[in-house]
């Protein structure tokens, strides 16, 4: 057989780059999202409904519940990152019918792609969320083949014994499967029954950290992250605010997770100013007329109530929020009590 022959015989790869991936990389949303948004029939190509595993090129016309979705390929992902303090009483959504407040609201909107969160917290949850415009960056991010550790502040209503903590760490089924923390370590505050700790999962499943304690009885009454791989959630950032992270913080964040650095976009001196007056706004206390509206879990029969949230037992700290290396952000030592907590080893709490 000639090789003209070979060549006619062999078939041809497959054109353009798969849907979600494009979607993702401009800041559409993750790749997990729009997936799912493909299994709804939410996406279009050409004004049919794509399809999983779909490749699409420039001159397709992509269309997102019927708006057509402008992108330039050759351009660069923009790659922004920001950190927000959540309070209870907020949800991870963009729209809910029943008009409750939603982690989007006090963002700003950024000029290029929309904010994608990375993970989610539930509504009677507090603290470390990140949100970026770079699909890739979410992605990777939230795959538990990257292994991101994400630390939380708990308070726990009962008794808590040795034994229960080497079952938690040893692993206990769950109605979705096997889960377990990496480690556990009390922390400092509370009195007779309500205890703090300090415990680190590898995963974002629903509900996990309140699942897995109260699978041995227990009652979780208050529940903060405060550590999301190496981004840890300082003293500096009150709640209810946001701040948008530097350059060097973004780009130790994406080489966790094997991303080359990507220039943050240029600004003029007016949007460079305006983003320097909002950024003031958002790290500055609340004022008396904006408090954040926080929720206690309503009882049988009464309304939820309005509460003060309640922080972690830790002392304020300062200074950078992401370690200066990924090499060494889980081996730097610090007291126990410091609310910028240290390392011991991948999946460790910090402190």
């Amino acid at each position: 057989m000639s090789d003209q022959d070979l060549q006619e015989t062999q078939p041809t790869p497959p054109s353009g780059e798969k849907l979600q991936k494009v979607l993702a990389r401009i800041g559409v949303g993750s790749r997990r999202d729009v997936e799912a948004w493909i299994s709804q029939g939410r996406i279009k190509v050409n004004g049919v409904e794509a399809t999983l595993g779909q490749r699409v090129d420039l001159h397709d016309a992509i269309a997102v519940d019927g708006k057509l979705i402008k992108r330039v390929e050759a351009a660069e992902a923009t790659r922004r990152v920001i950190m927000y303090n959540k309070p209870d009483g907020e949800i991870c959504t963009r729209d809910d019918p029943e008009g409750r407040p939603t982690v989007f609201d006090r963002l700003p909107r950024p000029k290029e792609g929309r904010w994608i969160n990375i993970g989610r917290l539930d509504i009677n949850t507090t603290g470390l969320l990140l949100f970026t415009t770079d699909g890739e960056l979410a992605n990777r991010l939230m795959h538990p083949s990257y292994e991101m550790d994400r630390e939380y502040a708990v308070r726990v209503r009962g008794e808590v014994d040795d034994d229960m903590v080497d079952r938690l760490k040893a692993g206990v089924m769950l109605e979705d499967g096997p889960a377990k923390f990496t480690d556990i370590q009390k922390a400092p505050g509370g009195e007779g029954f309500n205890h703090w700790y300090h415990c680190v999962v590898m995963e974002g499943r629903n509900r996990e950290v309140r699942r897995l304690w109260e699978s041995q009885g227990v009652v979780v009454s208050r529940l903060k992250r405060v550590r999301f791989g190496p981004v840890f959630l300082n003293s500096d950032l009150p709640m209810g605010r946001w701040r948008e992270m530097t350059q060097g913080e973004i780009d130790i964040l994406a080489a966790e997770v094997g991303l080359q650095p990507v220039a943050l976009p240029a600004l003029n001196l007016k949007a460079k100013d305006k983003l320097e007056r909002m950024q003031r706004k958002s790290t500055r206390p609340l004022g008396r007329g904006e408090r954040v509206r926080s929720l206690r879990p309503a009882q049988d029969g009464q309304a939820e109530r309005p509460v003060r949230e309640e922080a972690a037992p830790r002392k304020a700290g300062r200074g950078s929020t992401v370690a200066e290396r990924p090499s060494e952000m889980r081996k730097r030592p610090g007291k126990p009590e410091g609310d910028k907590p240290a390392g011991r080893g991948r999946g460790k709490p910090r402190g």
